[in-house]
């Protein structure tokens, strides 16, 4: 049976409250409705308007205001997860990904002989941080996962997560274009198809990563005040 109107303006007011992953989102927003319909129908079943057993049963739920930090809350660990997991999986296979085409490009071999000093320091780094931003990633998606018992506060995790990401990219942007300027005169990629892939490849995750990132940092702010429909 589908909401008169009371209902079905609550569940408005929170869905537009709400800031997270659309599905986890949605997901939220149905079980809530349905448990207030079950209610609704219970106590339209003893007796009261339909009406009446909507506001009845809004006011049992809570009001927005009150309930809306726990959803919130929710939604911002599912988003950490996501974001952990795109780290954990695709920053060290990216790492690999490179240490591969390097290794199969024609001209590596006599590439690195004539390389500068500091290109393959950099390059070992650039690995280095890459390993170093997938194993944040896996300590929370740990942290978000079994270590939910400990953590008070799983909201600062994903913020903090948003937040390292974007604090890497500078890093990384300016490492790989070290490694760019410093191999240009020495290998070619522009007529190599697996190294144009990689790097189209490259390109996408970061996209990607920061995308999150950003959703990450807006899900985690304050809750905003609960929107009221007419």
């Amino acid at each position: 049976m589908a909401g008169t109107g009371v209902i079905e303006d609550y569940v408005t007011g929170l869905s537009r409250t709400l800031r997270g992953p659309r599905r986890p989102k949605l997901d939220m927003i149905t079980e809530a409705r349905d448990s207030l319909l079950d209610s609704a129908e219970a106590l339209e079943g003893d007796g009261l308007r339909r009406d009446e057993a909507e506001r009845a049963a809004v006011e049992e739920f809570g009001t927005i205001r009150e309930i809306a930090p726990g959803y919130q809350e929710e939604l911002s660990k599912s988003a950490g997860r996501r974001l952990a997991v795109l780290l954990f999986v695709t920053v060290p296979l990216t790492a690999i990904m490179w240490n591969v085409i390097w290794k199969i490009f024609p001209a590596a071999p006599a590439a690195y002989e004539t390389m500068p000093d500091w290109f393959v320091l950099v390059a070992r780094g650039v690995d280095m941080l890459q390993m170093f931003i997938g194993l944040v990633g896996g300590l929370a998606l740990l942290a978000l996962g079994r270590g939910l018992r400990r953590i008070r506060r799983p909201r600062l995790v994903t913020r903090f997560l948003g937040l390292f990401v974007w604090a890497m990219l500078p890093v990384m942007l300016v490492s790989c274009g070290a490694l760019m300027f410093g191999s240009q005169d020495y290998a070619d990629f522009s007529h190599y198809p697996p190294g144009t892939v990689a790097s189209l490849v490259s390109y996408a995750i970061w996209a990607v990563q920061l995308y999150c990132a950003s959703r990450c940092l807006s899900i985690t702010r304050r809750v905003p005040a609960p929107v009221v429909t007419t």
